[in-house]
């Protein structure tokens, strides 16, 4: 059983990829020991695919390997920061793309909140055309059918419309119709 600190130092990565791979269970047979913190067995560090004394990264900067190599530079540490960068990536496009989701799912609610209140609007200026077409008074029956003066249709507010009613009052409307 190794501490963390240990663990790491055995296997040539730092102390928060071990902290993490405990963590998510990946290390089975961990325990917390009041005293040392956490133990964490060495069959489980070889089963998680860690080798156990790895050649710590040099400290000074190796030059770039060739092209086509499929050597990573820098060794472990450097692949292990490369990890550690691509999962902040991923984990800020997964939140960026959850934003997006999001603003579209807003968006597509305030599209059909402004496509009724359009309907409404619409009902409503159809209502007000029919009560402006029944308030306006209909043309003479001349502008309507030129040539029709001959037929009989008798003139607007001439006597015979103007009747009244019994009581001598004349109708609301005026007597018109």
């Amino acid at each position: 059983m190794l501490t963390q600190r240990e663990a790491a130092a055995a296997c040539g990565v730092s102390r928060s990829t071990i902290r993490r791979r405990r963590e998510a269970g990946e290390l089975p047979g961990s325990v917390e020991d009041p005293v040392r913190g956490w133990m964490i067995p060495v069959d489980a560090l070889l089963a998680a695919g860690f080798r156990l004394n790895a050649p710590a990264p040099p400290d000074d900067i190796s030059p770039a390997p060739e092209a086509g190599s499929g050597a990573v530079p820098g060794g472990g540490q450097d692949a292990a920061a490369l990890r550690a960068e691509l999962d902040r990536v991923r984990a800020e496009h997964a939140l960026a793309l959850a934003e997006a989701q999001f603003e579209q799912r807003l968006a597509a609610a305030e599209v059909g909140h402004l496509r009724a209140q359009l309907a409404e609007r619409g009902e409503r200026i159809a209502d007000l055309q029919r009560a402006v077409a029944a308030l306006t008074p209909a043309p003479a029956r001349d502008v309507l059918a030129p040539g029709a003066e001959g037929m009989g249709v008798p003139e607007q507010g001439g006597p015979e419309l103007a009747r009244e009613e019994p009581g001598g009052r004349r109708p609301w409307w005026g007597g018109r119709p």
